[in-house]
This record gives C-alpha cells, structure tokens and sequence, in this order.
C-alpha cells in the first residue's frame, strides 16, 4: 500500500548522476516537494511525462516547488535521459528500490521485470505531509498535471 495523503513523507536521498547526492529529505519542509516516480527512462509514455513537465515548466517554476522525477534505472541512464530530453529538474535513480518500495509504489512485474517503479505522483506540504497522492496500475495513464499543480498551490 503507498504513502497516503496525511501521512509524513520519509526522508530520503538518491543520486541524479553518478556521484552527485540529493537529500529530499533536507528539502522538506522548505517548500513544497513532487515527487513523479515513473517506469522507465527512454520508454515512450514516461518520455511524454517528463516532457510534459519540461513544457510547462515556467508554470511549474511560478509554484516555488522542488520537484524531481524518480525512476529504478541507474545514475547513468537517468542523467542521460535528463541531458537528451532537456528536463529541467533533477531525476533520480532509486536503482536499489528502496524509496520506491517505502513509498509503496513498486509493480510485483512489470513487462517480465521485477520492481519496477509504477507511475505516481505526491506532493508534500511544507510541513512535511504528504498533500497530494496519486498511483496508478496502468502505466500509459499520464498524472494530472493540473491536479499536481493544484495540490502544490495548497501545500503552502
């Protein structure tokens, strides 16, 4: 069962290339956090959601949120992925599955593979509660990015 709405976010810290640290933990509570967990770097539909995201990113940018994109693929897939497509915000790579797994949004299988990150959404509060969470089973459905937003603009 995932992280719900009302309940604190756990701290964490993951990599968005190699050697380079983030600690979203240390970033709660300083404003609003998103976090998109998403399948698979390269592949079509999580393409179009990061590229989404980069799109409307001064919309994005006007919330004063950190928001970041978390996949299982390694450092190096996910900062390759970041460069060609020209993301603005940092992705991470939970390639150990653990924020994932505490977030409880991992698929049992997925295409033949095992733990794989499902595509979702959470927006955590300023005061370090999870505001808004979204999961879905079918990773061809895009977030509501306008439901994101609205939860961002709540989670003062």
């Amino acid at each position: 069962m995932s992280i719900q709405a009302g309940e604190k976010a756990p701290p964490f810290t993951l990599p968005d290339e190699p050697g380079n640290e983030i600690d979203v933990g240390e970033r709660i509570g300083q404003r609003p956090v998103v976090l998109l967990f998403f399948p698979l770097a390269f592949s079509s539909v999580c393409t179009t959601e990061m590229c989404a995201m980069r799109d409307d990113w001064s919309q994005w940018s006007d919330l004063d949120a950190d928001v970041f994109g978390i996949s299982v693929d390694s450092p190096f897939v996910n900062a390759k992925f970041r460069e060609e497509n020209d993301i603005p915000f940092p992705l991470l790579s939970d390639f150990n599955k653990r924020v994932a797994a505490e977030y409880g949004v991992l698929y049992e299988e997925f295409f033949g593979m095992h733990g794989v990150a499902k595509r979702s959404a959470f927006v955590i509060g300023t005061d370090g509660t999870v505001v808004y969470q979204w999961v879905t089973e079918d990773a061809g459905v895009e977030p509501d990015y306008q439901g994101v937003r609205e939860a961002v603009a709540k989670a003062r």
